[in-house]
């Protein structure tokens, strides 16, 4: 069975996935999660539907992804714990970043950063910057390689088996859950504003 010819923005991984197969899928994905700007999940989607068609097997596409997620945001992770709060503390004051303000951030994503690890795997920008957040804010490797798995776990599952099941349908699936994103970002927003809140009123009632 022929490649199917891929639907819009995915047309120009064609030529990729056709030379290199699943070698493409790791590297790109493991290129996104330590911060490069690569198309992660657009090959993600672009081998599900390859997969779909014979032409790449759907098991190895998920399990190859998986694997380069999680490595990919584990060297980003290393990169934001041996060098990123050194240089927050030397620049981030002239974005307002005081050591102080850092400090705080580090308590709240300590206390809070399962749950932004998992979300932000599906969100475009935090993707490719989340594993240097978690190191930079100094979360614990450990708890960040349990909550990275599973957001890489389930941001696989859901691209892989979407586009192996919808095939060239994929990109209007794509296009809807992308118009309603900015609603997730603003809940997400919304829920991180209430847990701040809540912080400062529980130590304001503390003192």
């Amino acid at each position: 069975m022929a490649a199917p010819p891929l639907p819009g923005p995915l047309a120009h991984l064609a030529p990729l996935l056709a030379h290199y197969g699943y070698w493409a899928v790791g590297a790109v994905v493991l290129l996104e999660d330590f911060g490069v700007p690569a198309p992660g999940e657009t090959i993600l989607i672009a081998a599900g539907i390859y997969a779909g068609a014979g032409q790449l097997n759907i098991v190895a596409v998920a399990a190859i992804a998986f694997t380069a997620a999680v490595i990919g945001d584990n060297i980003g992770y290393l990169i934001g714990h041996t060098g990123g709060r050194a240089f927050v503390h030397r620049w981030g004051r002239y974005v307002f970043i005081t050591p102080e303000r850092f400090q705080k951030a580090e308590e709240f994503f300590t206390r809070h950063g399962g749950k932004i690890v998992v979300v932000a795997r599906f969100v475009e920008g935090l993707r490719q910057v989340n594993g240097i957040i978690a190191g930079t804010s100094g979360m614990h490797w450990r708890r960040f390689l349990v909550f990275n798995a599973i957001g890489a776990a389930l941001w696989v599952g859901l691209w892989a088996s979407l586009a192996y099941v919808a095939g060239t349908h994929i990109t209007a699936i794509y296009d809807e859950i992308s118009r309603y994103q900015l609603y997730a970002l603003i809940a997400l927003g919304a829920l991180v504003a209430a847990l701040v809140l809540r912080h400062v009123w529980r130590r304001r009632h503390q003192d």
